[in-house]
C-alpha cells in the first residue's frame, strides 16, 4: 500500500512539475492572451490538459511494450513537431496583434472606404477544440517527467497501473495549468487593456517563435 501511494503522490508532483516547462507555458500562453474570463481560462486549459493525457497513455504504453527503441528512434523527432507548432502559435500571435478590416459606407451619395483595427475586445472565445488538438501535439515532446514516472513504475506496477499513474500525472499537470492560468489571467481581466494585450501578444508571439526554432535544432 505504501508502494502504490508513494507511486500516486509521485506521479502527481511529476504532473504538476511537468505543466511548467517552457514549451507548455508558451503554447498555452499564445492563445490565453485571448480569452476574456477566467472561466474559459481554465477551460480552455483543461481541454489542453485532456489532449496532452491522450499522447502521454499512447506514449507510455509504446514505453511498455517497446522500450528502449521508442526512446532512441522515435522521441527525439517529436521534439521538431512540438517546435514547427510553436512557431505557428507564434506567427498568429504577431498577426493578430492588428486585424485591419475595410468597410465602404456612402456619404453625400459618393462612396467611401476606411478601415479600422479590430483587436481583443472584438474577438471569439471558441477555442477549446483548438487547445485539445494543441494538447495531442504537446504531448509528443519535453517527456522528462513521463520517464521518470515510467522508469518508477518499473517492478512497482502492471501497464493497467501505469495507466493509473498517468491519470494521476495528468491531474497534477490539471492543478498546475490552472494554478499559471489563475496567476497569468487574473492581472489581464482586471487591467482590460487593449495596450496590455498587444505587449502580452507581442512577448508570447517571439517567445514561440524562438523557443520553437531551439526545439527544432535541439537547442533546448
Amino acid at each position: 500500500m505504501f508502494i502504490e501511494l508513494s507511486f500516486a503522490l509521485l506521479a502527481l508532483t511529476l504532473g504538476f512539475k511537468h505543466s511548467y516547462d517552457a514549451d507548455h507555458l508558451i503554447a498555452v500562453s499564445n492563445i490565453l492572451r485571448k480569452v476574456k474570463t477566467l472561466k474559459s481560462a481554465v477551460k480552455i486549459s483543461t481541454s489542453w490538459t485532456i489532449g496532452h493525457m491522450i499522447t502521454a497513455t499512447i506514449i507510455m504504453v509504446l514505453l511498455y511494450v517497446f522500450r528502449e527503441s521508442v526512446l532512441n528512434n522515435i522521441l527525439p523527432y517529436f521534439e521538431k513537431i512540438v517546435g514547427i507548432m510553436l512557431i505557428i502559435l507564434g506567427t498568429i500571435s504577431l498577426i493578430s496583434l492588428f486585424k485591419v478590416h475595410g468597410h465602404k459606407h456612402k456619404h453625400n451619395n459618393i462612396m467611401h472606404s476606411h478601415t479600422h483595427l479590430h483587436s481583443r475586445k472584438e474577438e471569439h472565445n471558441h477555442y477549446h477544440k483548438h487547445m485539445f488538438g494543441i494538447g495531442i501535439v504537446h504531448g509528443l515532446a519535453s517527456n522528462d517527467e513521463l520517464l521518470l514516472l515510467f522508469t518508477a513504475s518499473l517492478g512497482v506496477t502492471s501497464l493497467g497501473g501505469i495507466l493509473v499513474g498517468v491519470g494521476i500525472f495528468s491531474i497534477g499537470v490539471i492543478l498546475g495549468m490552472i494554478t499559471f492560468v489563475s496567476l497569468f489571467m487574473l492581472p489581464m481581466i482586471k487591467i482590460n487593456s487593449d495596450n496590455v494585450y498587444k505587449v502580452i501578444s507581442g512577448i508570447t508571439g517571439i517567445a514561440g517563435i524562438s523557443y520553437g526554432i531551439m526545439m527544432i535544432f535541439f537547442i533546448v
